[in-house]
């Protein structure tokens, strides 16, 4: 297990970079913790596999270092590096047995029989291939091929860290929620520092401790789900974030009130002047129609999910969603939406503003 520290760290794949446009990694500076579980989330293309194959020396950084528990592996190839990689599709041994292919990690660092033998058995068990030990991979279905990665994967227990890319890709629904589970059981009975790269935000927020959302080569937010969900940095990541995301309407914004095509809107806090685009950002959940309250919104179609109904609706031609409970009866007399001020965020060219900023 390590620390793990991003040190003014950036990388680009063109041999001469001229501005930060050509970067596809711009610089970070983190300090991940030892022993937590990180989700890396964004979209297609944002840096997150780039980032963890620099992690794991499969990459070397255009700039800066990498250290674990602030030893510099920035030229330390991956062998050196003692971490565990689990990529997005399946990575086997296919002339060798099920068991053969979990035992491989132990056997090549002479562990023992003994100790092989009971990883072996305690792995197969977490990844539901007690059954199949004995065959060759060569035959198996692709999900099963990939459950034997990631259990060659999660095998030894003295890794610094485990790094996962995508790695349930082709998996069925029902297992990935299995592997997710066992997943984090495992973070919990041994601790490995883990880092999990995903598009989905399902798989970060049920799986990490802490979910590293990145954006255009970024890292915006380090936070734990409540505080993705709560407190969004970044109009990104309250887009992103949530299903549906969080509404973000352009808005002036003045000591304690937000004003929306002439229309004003309380804030819980007071802000000062603000330059640039200025937006307001609210969750559907925080939105509530009402009859004579709030702004003029017109209902455009309700969906209705099971456990609540979705509004698509718009402002000022400007489309939100809004959250309704499963009974509310969503009427014609509903024709204004109210925000909740307490859960009302305030950008400034897309950055989240501290209450009393300009």
């Amino acid at each position: 297990m390590a620390k793990i520290t991003l040190d003014n760290l950036a990388h680009s794949y063109l041999p001469n970079p001229k501005s930060e446009d050509d970067f596809a990694l711009k610089e970070l500076n983190h300090d991940w913790a030892d022993g937590e579980a990180y989700a890396l989330l964004g979209a297609s293309g944002c840096g997150k596999s780039t980032l963890l194959n620099i992690i794991s020396g499969l990459l070397h950084p255009s700039q800066g270092r990498i250290l674990f528990d602030d030893v510099d592996v920035t030229n330390a190839p991956t062998a050196e590096r003692n971490i565990a990689q689990v990529f997005q599709f399946p990575v086997v041994y296919d002339t060798m047995s099920v068991h053969d292919n979990l035992a491989f990690p132990l056997r090549n660092r002479g562990n023992s029989a003994e100790y092989v033998e009971q990883r072996v058995q305690a792995i197969a068990q977490m990844i539901g291939m007690e059954d199949v030990l004995k065959r060759k991979a060569r035959g198996l279905t692709a999900d099963a091929k990939q459950k034997i990665s990631l259990g060659r994967g999660m095998v030894r227990e003295d890794v610094n860290a485990l790094l996962f890319d995508e790695p349930l890709t082709v998996i069925d629904p029902h297992m990935k929620w299995e592997l997710r589970t066992q997943l984090k059981s495992l973070h919990h009975e041994f601790g490995h520092t883990m880092i999990y790269v995903t598009h989905d935000q399902t798989e970060a927020l049920t799986f990490a401790d802490k979910v590293v959302v990145m954006y255009d080569g970024r890292v915006v937010q380090i936070g734990t789900p409540q505080e993705l969900f709560e407190r969004p940095a970044h109009t990104f990541v309250g887009f992103f974030i949530g299903s549906p995301g969080m509404n973000v309407i352009p808005a002036e914004v003045s000591g304690t009130h937000a004003i929306v095509h002439g229309a004003e809107i309380p804030l819980s806090h007071s802000y000062g002047a603000l330059s640039g685009k200025v937006e307001i950002g609210v969750r559907p959940e925080f939105a509530t129609l009402t009859v004579d309250e709030g702004l003029p919104v017109k209902v455009r179609r309700v969906e209705d999910v099971g456990r609540h109904k979705i509004v698509r609706a718009s402002i000022f031609d400007q489309e939100i969603n809004i959250i309704a409970d499963e009974g509310d009866n969503i009427g014609p007399d509903l024709k204004f939406v109210r925000f909740d001020p307490a859960n009302i965020n305030v950008y400034a060219n897309d950055w989240l503003v501290q209450e009393g900023a300009a």
